[in-house]
């Protein structure tokens, strides 16, 4: 009897320390956030937003605002296709460490052992003179778990350096026939710093995607939708949209010199990619990627199917870089930035959130602590996160 009463307490105590781990969010005043967005679109400021946020495996919150195509005034849709961009990273980065999970590699493996054109990296002397001012050796070989910490040394091409320059130039103002020629030819490209010596942003996830060909002897394509994307029920999410998809591709909206949102020149071809990349080219829906993100929540699983270790996931979401992740109380994992210290990111959230963005100004957040994933689509260009951190703030702000 004494034994059946003190498990009776003891059980008790744990749902009352669960619910004081975890706060409430108000339904109210999550509507917050749409009034402010709508407002923004009603400025002309916004083209559209679709935005969904799950709590404890519940979807608490969806919201379809403003337009798919701005100046046509077509409306917004749940089932919009977007471009995510760098939101392509994390998948990338997760179909990776499944096959790390299968022993193909260590994480502290040279990338030469399965790259060869990597041994003899060069790194430029000064990063704002690039090849012109001369090139050294690396200090030590690049790791695989330098790439998915962003700490290689390889530059994106986004700065105003002249190995950026190099970089934009080599990548993306060239046409490659398929992943593993544009990775051949970052090879041939000066590293902006050496391994492990800074936190630089950078197209390193290309050459995951590339490791997981030689790993699996499958296409990038073909692995992600038969190990994640089909089991997951991602079913708008990849490379290139059928003709019935592309229908519902978002129009990619930007500013003309007067600050006027206007329809973007340069539209995203939705069909014949050849070039599966791990930095960006994806396409995905709100909905697909909340799928992959509750997945990474519940720590590898989701609907009883388990996809990656939950030890895999935790350590993914540690920071991997330490003091070189220059964001104020943030790191970076494996794949995504981390929340380290609340304090000093001057904002509202949780620590241990993990998140990322695209370059069109798509955002997530995971929030292990208060079980909550939350997606924010538009599709504008160029990049700002002022969006992003408005929708965090917005959410943050509802619970009780």
């Amino acid at each position: 009897m004494i034994q059946k009463t003190l498990s009776t307490i003891l059980f008790s105590l744990v749902l009352i320390c669960s619910g004081l781990a975890q706060s409430s969010l108000s339904t109210d005043r999550l509507t917050r956030y749409d009034a402010y967005f709508q407002n923004e679109i009603d400025e002309g400021r916004l083209p559209g937003v679709v935005t969904l946020v799950y709590k404890n495996g519940e979807k608490v919150h969806e919201s379809a605002l403003g337009y798919n195509d701005f100046s046509a005034k077509t409306p917004a849709s749940s089932d919009q296709i977007y471009y995510i961009q760098s939101m392509t990273k994390p998948i990338i980065t997760a179909a990776f460490m499944m096959l790390y999970e299968e022993g193909h590699f260590f994480l502290n493996d040279p990338l030469h052992k399965y790259l060869p054109e990597f041994k003899d990296a060069k790194v430029a002397k000064d990063p704002k003179l690039g090849t012109e001012g001369g090139l050294e050796p690396v200090k030590s070989p690049i790791t695989i778990a330098q790439l998915m910490s962003q700490t290689a040394g390889f530059s994106h091409g986004l700065g105003s350096t002249k190995v950026d320059e190099e970089v934009i130039r080599g990548l993306y103002y060239t046409q490659h026939k398929d992943i593993a020629a544009r990775v051949s030819a970052y090879a041939k490209l000066p590293l902006y710093g050496h391994p492990g010596e800074q936190w630089y942003y950078s197209a390193s996830p290309d050459i995951l995607a590339r490791l997981i060909e030689v790993f699996s002897g499958q296409t990038v394509a073909e692995f992600l939708q038969k190990r994640l994307f089909d089991p997951l029920g991602m079913k708008d999410t990849g490379y290139n949209l059928s003709e019935e998809q592309a229908k519902r591709m978002t129009v990619l909206h930007t500013y003309d010199d007067a600050g006027k949102l206007i329809k973007s020149p340069r539209q995203t071809a939705t069909s014949g990619i050849t070039v599966f990349a791990g930095a960006n080219a994806l396409f995905s829906t709100a909905q697909d990627y909340s799928l992959f993100a509750r997945m990474m929540l519940n720590g590898g699983e989701l609907d009883g199917k388990r996809y990656l270790s939950s030890k895999t996931v935790e350590l993914m979401r540690m920071n991997q870089s330490k003091d070189l992740f220059q964001d104020p109380g943030k790191g970076f994992g494996f794949g995504f930035a981390v929340v380290d210290d609340l304090a000093d990111t001057k904002a509202l959230g949780s620590e241990g959130t993990f998140y990322w963005n695209g370059a069109y100004c798509t955002y997530f957040f995971i929030d292990p602590k208060e079980e909550m994933v939350a997606i924010f689509m538009t599709q504008v260009a160029p990049y700002s996160s002022y969006y992003e951190n408005k929708f965090k703030q917005m959410i943050y702000q509802a619970f009780e």
